[in-house]
């Protein structure tokens, strides 16, 4: 059996698995990254990009981007095809994976197509589809491997008419209704994709609450969007058994003992890592109750010199934090004076129509802590950018401490949230006040105003309390 030697071997080249191989390699340490489909993983090939393109395909296919102009009416033609749909998407993609291919060879990083079993503290063993096994011995191994939609027993996936999370982006045609289990992000993504393209959407969640970690404002407003869309909405609703057949459709039955007919499923309700196969149970690594690999503050396993980062080590299982988890843990394991934390704010960022964005504290997380605060808001109604884009409805909102004016969160629901927020989360990363936003120029007319009117409504909010 062939045996090659490197400085570093990464298990899984998506974004951490990327990120910590080019930083290893960016230093002057021999590199081989180890994949078994292509590279990219779920963000490019199933999760992330894929489904923000088919978004901007619905948005601009339904003319839901489009001005309200007199005389002008957009519809979605009834034969729209799938291959239309998926078109932006595939584009994407294939850009995407050039690019990281692109990456690895700039930085002189092997790459090993196969499935890898960790033989012990310093060896991977690669079994490659049509040739010979190979060993690699490496003096750091960063477990970077991912997460595959989660199946749970008696759901049948075997049916064309349900799908998980990846399969929904190989669909053959559009149906006309649709139920979508798991109201979470991923959930809560393609309800309104789905709906935007005229798919009658009927979202359920086994929870008491629809996205209960993002601040509740911003989900009245998101909701109120979704009812618009015409999406049914029911929390509380875990589903007690499915029957799907080929051609007909598919009836989930509640606990309640409610029936919900439809022409598909969409279930996402969770995801597992990918743990399995990889021999972790030989080298004492723990995992959690998730099946999730258990890590210090260093991203370390406590077995040898293995680290894992991304999704697989659970939350917050976002590409962005697992590209610098990646970073973190080569450099922690190198010493390489760089990076030596992940950023205690990380922003979220949720492509439904609308989107939504935060970072930091919402109003429950004050409360709950018995921290004082105070907020401040500011309308896309009464923004000039937010009237010309055709984008009336949205919020933007920011939470402070009254005593200096620090800020400490701030929550976006509108088209462009994932970019405003990044303005807050600097202003936040540098320990600064609204005063920033009131003491800024922005261009006019520009969404980025609604900082220095959500700060002057904060201040009056302030001066009202004061008063009083």
């Amino acid at each position: 059996m062939q045996t090659r030697s490197y400085d570093l071997a990464v298990i899984g080249c998506g974004p951490a698995g990327e990120k910590a191989a080019a930083q290893a390699a960016y230093f002057g340490k021999k590199v081989v990254v180890i994949d078994r489909a292509q590279v990219g993983g779920a963000c490019v090939h199933t999760g992330t990009l894929p489904s923000k393109a088919l978004r901007e395909s619905a948005l601009h296919l339904s003319g839901m981007t489009a001005l309200d102009v007199a005389g002008v009416q957009f519809t979605l033609d009834e034969g729209v095809s799938v291959t239309s749909l998926m078109a932006h998407r595939d584009k994407v993609c294939k850009a995407e994976v050039k690019r990281i291919l692109w990456n690895l060879e700039r930085h002189g990083i092997d790459l090993l197509a196969g499935a890898a079993t960790i033989v012990d503290e310093t060896t991977v063993r690669i079994d490659r589809l049509e040739a010979s096994p190979v060993t690699v011995n490496a003096d750091v191994i960063v477990i970077a491997t991912g997460t595959r939609p989660r199946r749970p027993e008696g759901l049948p996936f075997d049916s064309t008419e349900v799908w998980d999370s990846d399969e929904v982006l190989n669909m053959a045609s559009l149906p006309k209704s649709m139920i979508v289990y798991g109201a979470g992000v991923i959930g809560c993504e393609y309800a309104a994709m789905f709906a935007a393209l005229g798919v009658e959407i009927t979202l359920l969640e086994p929870r008491g609450a629809v996205l209960p970690f993002v601040d509740r404002e911003v989900t009245v407003h998101l909701l109120e969007a979704f009812t618009t869309m015409g999406i049914a909405i029911r929390t509380n609703a875990a589903w007690e058994s499915v029957r799907g057949e080929d051609g007909v459709g598919v009836e989930l039955k509640l606990r309640d003992g409610n029936v919900i007919t439809a022409d598909r499923l969409l279930f996402c309700a969770g995801r597992t890592p990918n743990t399995d196969g990889l021999g972790l149970e030989d080298l004492g690594i723990k995992l959690n109750r998730r099946s999730q690999i258990v890590v210090d503050e260093a991203y370390h396993t406590g077995a040898g010199r293995i680290y894992a980062v991304g999704d697989v080590i659970g939350f917050p299982a976002l590409a962005s934090t697992g590209m610098e988890q990646g970073r973190v843990a080569v450099c922690g394991a190198f010493g390489f004076d760089y990076k030596d934390q992940v950023s205690v704010l990380l922003p979220y960022g949720i492509y439904t129509i609308p989107e939504c964005a935060m970072v930091g504290l919402t109003e429950q997380d004050c409360e709950r802590d018995g921290r004082d605060y105070e907020i401040g808001k500011a309308l896309y109604r009464e923004n000039a950018r937010g009237l010309l884009s055709g984008q009336p409805h949205g919020l933007l909102k920011v939470v402070f401490d009254p005593a200096d004016k620090k800020l400490l969160g701030v929550h976006v629901v509108g088209e462009k949230a994932s970019e405003l927020v990044h303005t807050g989360m600097t202003v936040m990363q540098f320990g600064g006040t609204i005063d920033a936003f009131i003491e800024a120029v922005y261009n006019f007319p520009t969404l980025s105003e609604m900082y220095k009117y959500a700060a002057y409504d904060g201040l009056g909010r302030l001066q009202r309390r004061n008063e009083g």
